[in-house]
């Protein structure tokens, strides 16, 4: 089962808690993000173990970028229970990017308008080469 834990949760749901994600994930994704060149944000992390999405706390999914962040989330819980397996964490992005930007492009946007990721930059972050330093 996925659990949300997030700090705008609507309290009134069943099963919905508030709760800030583990430093050790956290700094483990912004690791890896600053090992293939232009580090980004972390808005929302998705935990295999906990099979949890933790989202940032401004976020509302009032606006279409915002959702297309737990949509790219979703992807990653999906190929958690899957048992999807990748060569590198930075190998998995690729279908999540891809699935966020379908979703974004549904209201007339992309990757690159709304997070200023252009394809370089996802053939970068995506690199199991990038990500492990051997380019």
């Amino acid at each position: 089962m996925l659990r949300y834990r997030g700090p705008r949760c609507s309290t009134g749901w069943p099963g919905y808690a508030r709760r800030a994600a583990p430093r050790t994930l956290l700094s483990e994704i912004q690791a890896q993000e600053s090992s293939v060149g232009k580090r980004r944000d972390v808005v929302a992390l998705y935990d295999d173990q906990t099979k949890t999405i933790y989202l940032w706390d401004k976020w509302t999914g009032s606006r279409p970028a915002e959702l297309s962040v737990l949509v790219h989330e979703m992807v990653h819980h999906l190929q958690n229970e899957a048992g999807t397996s990748y060569e590198c964490a930075a190998e998995r992005e690729k279908l999540a990017y891809e699935v966020q930007d379908k979703w974004l492009g549904l209201f007339g946007r992309n990757l690159e308008s709304e997070f200023e990721i252009n394809g370089l930059a996802l053939l970068i972050s995506t690199s199991c080469a990038m990500a492990m330093g051997l380019y």
